[in-house]
């Protein structure tokens, strides 16, 4: 079978009484021809390199070549002032640190992309350390999450250039939201909701990486999109819903990534990208390029 819809993942649960990493975790035994303990050690193999991604960004310096990341992730774990509680700063704490040590050329899990690389691993040793979610536990939500993203990446995309950020880091946040559901006990339909608000949340979000790079804005944005997922997971849990289904949300965001100009699609000419400081740092970096800058549409 394939995993074509929200719909049909939930009716093929449903009518064999299997929970939902089940069918993902079958999906990926016949898609990859493994035995199901090849896919358990997978996914350990999986989670330890993302909390080594987490741990290198919080405990060694990270700062790249072009020096437009510099201990973000660090700088949240002791913050002077407290405008959110200290384990939601801890939270976007471990997500930055896990993308700065992407950015710094470290070891990471692209999941489901590199530029999003810093939202599931910190969702995942957030839940792990302050929630107590067990790593069997966390193993199956990330089989969700791969769910999750088996169906977007059909019916939107998973990528930037073809999507904007809302394919990249929404997606990911969207694993990220409906694995935390997951973990904390929520069922199906609070699993699913959750993934419908965060995409609705991210709906139109641009790439727009400054002089080309993945790094700004994608380390910030790692950051605010586990707070995106963690709020959606936070609504869902309470009872709230999306009112638009979740497999019309994914619909809406293939179309909001196939309407959006090439300037905003990982190009680095708009957005972002295209301000005057953007411009500036992209000509000190990349001095032997000429630098694009769109005053108005192309026509």
């Amino acid at each position: 079978m394939r995993l074509e819809s929200f719909a049909q993942w939930r009716a093929e649960a449903e009518a064999r009484a299997i929970p939902l990493w089940q069918v993902v975790l079958e999906y990926e035994m016949h898609q990859k021809g493994r035995s199901e303990a090849e896919v358990w050690a997978g996914l350990e193999q999986v989670y330890a390199v993302m909390r080594d991604a987490v741990e290198m960004g919080l405990s060694e310096p990270r700062q790249t070549l072009s020096g437009l990341v510099r201990d973000s992730g660090k700088k949240l774990l002791h913050p002077p002032v407290h405008v959110i509680s200290p384990e939601f700063s801890l939270l976007l704490a471990y997500a930055m640190a896990a993308k700065e040590t992407n950015a710094c050329m470290g070891r990471v899990v692209a999941a489901p992309t590199a530029g999003a690389s810093g939202i599931l691993p910190g969702i995942y040793t957030f839940l792990g350390k302050h929630h107590g979610v067990s790593e069997r536990t966390i193993y199956e939500a990330m089989l969700i999450g791969a769910g999750v993203a088996l169906i977007i990446e059909q019916k939107a995309s998973i990528a930037g250039a073809v999507g904007g950020c809302q394919a990249e880091t929404g997606t990911a946040a969207a694993m990220g939201a409906a694995g935390i559901v997951y973990a904390l006990g929520g069922d199906t339909t609070q699993i699913f909701e959750a993934v419908a608000l965060t995409i609705m949340n991210m709906l139109g979000l641009i790439c727009d990486p400054v002089a080309g790079l993945v790094e700004l804005p994608c380390v910030k944005r790692n950051g605010s999109a586990v707070g995106i997922a963690a709020a959606a997971a936070q609504m869902a849990l309470a009872g709230d819903t999306a009112v638009i289904p979740v497999d019309e949300m994914v619909v809406a965001m293939g179309e909001v990534g196939a309407a959006m100009d090439t300037r905003f699609k990982e190009t680095a000419l708009g957005g972002t990208a295209a301000t005057p400081t953007a411009q500036a740092i992209a000509r000190k970096i990349w001095p032997e390029a000429s630098q694009i800058r769109y005053e108005d549409p192309p026509v």
